[in-house]
């Protein structure tokens, strides 16, 4: 298990919301004094809300709330509960009349596990930003991590359980954190052995499959599992510019590259937000590059503390026998 959490950042608070009887849920990651915001959008079928917004040319400079969300595009509508509760507590952008939260989201798909019909929604989006604390530090089968799986070249059939990873790490006074939904198309590695952790599974045998040499070897790309997306937040307490901040997301995506294979195709929808909080001075190019390597570390964490559902195994069942 890798350490920290993105609360370790001073004005970063996290809550969750989820269903068991649907395995779904959101993650809601406020910063309510606002927070410079960029994103990254690296997959080819995103589900996301206000990233527009968050190019350097466009008026906002301040986002107050992330909301990561299962439900695919249908788990969109929870962030208008987490707007909801921010304006109930006089925090946004002001316009005169009231104060407008910014809040960004992205989605994963994770209808195909628990009961579909039941997916984040305006009620399951304000409970997450309302028991949104500054202490909060669970992971894997919570929040946005409750449906998520990995290694689905074969299909759902042949995936793994994983869940929703969170790490962070520090240089003096410079800190980096970062919460990630790991629900990929491909295998998860520990980015320090470059082992899978967990992946395409052969329940048959009882061993890890890799997806990239299935890839390889298969004589034709149709029947591929378009199912997939791996979102998440980074967030530092560096100073940053807009520009900066989309930088800093373009870095972390690094940390998807290192850790996941194959990674940004065209059946996952990766998305990762930067948040700077603006308390220390730091050059981008230290804030992006330990970035990436936290984001792995979360990604890694994601596998790691997730737990079975039904007959989807995760790491923990296989963690003695995960050899490719």
């Amino acid at each position: 298990m890798y350490s920290g959490y993105i609360t370790d950042i001073e004005g970063i608070k996290v809550g969750h919301s989820q269903s068991e009887k649907g395995m779904t849920g959101c993650t809601a990651v406020i910063c309510e004094e606002g927070a410079t915001t960029g994103v990254d959008v690296r997959g080819s079928a995103p589900g996301t809300r206000e990233t527009d917004l968050l190019k350097p040319e466009k008026v906002v400079d301040k986002v107050h709330a992330i909301l990561l969300s299962g439900g695919s595009a249908f788990g969109l509508d929870a962030a208008s509960g987490v707007m909801k509760y921010l304006e109930e507590q006089n925090i946004g952008f002001d316009v005169g009349v009231t104060k407008v939260p910014i809040v960004s989201s992205a989605v994963i798909f994770d209808l195909n596990i628990g009961d579909y019909k039941i997916r984040p929604n305006f009620d399951m989006g304000y409970f997450a930003a309302e028991n949104a604390i500054k202490e909060e530090n669970r992971q894997g089968n919570i929040g946005c991590g409750m449906g998520a799986t990995v290694g689905k070249i074969l299909g759902p059939e042949n995936s793994m359980k994983s869940g929703i990873g969170s790490a962070s790490m520090n240089i003096g006074e410079l800190w980096v954190g970062a919460i990630i939904a790991v629900n990929s198309f491909g295998d998860v590695y520990d980015y320090e052995t470059n082992s899978i952790l967990a992946g395409t599974y052969d329940y048959k045998k009882g061993k890890l499959l890799n997806s990239y040499e299935i890839m390889k070897n298969k004589k034709k790309t149709i029947g591929f599992s378009m199912k997939n997306t791996t979102i998440g937040v980074v967030a530092t307490n560096a100073i940053l510019s807009k520009a900066e901040a989309n930088k800093l997301a373009q870095m972390a995506q690094n940390g998807l590259a290192r850790s996941i294979n194959p990674i940004h195709t065209m059946y996952d929808g990766d998305t990762i937000f930067a948040m700077a909080t603006g308390k220390i001075k730091a050059d981008i190019n230290i804030v992006g590059t330990l970035s990436s390597e936290v984001v792995s570390r979360a990604i890694a964490n994601g596998i790691l503390y997730a737990n079975s559902y039904k007959d989807i195994l995760s790491y923990k069942d296989i963690k003695n026998d995960n050899n490719c």
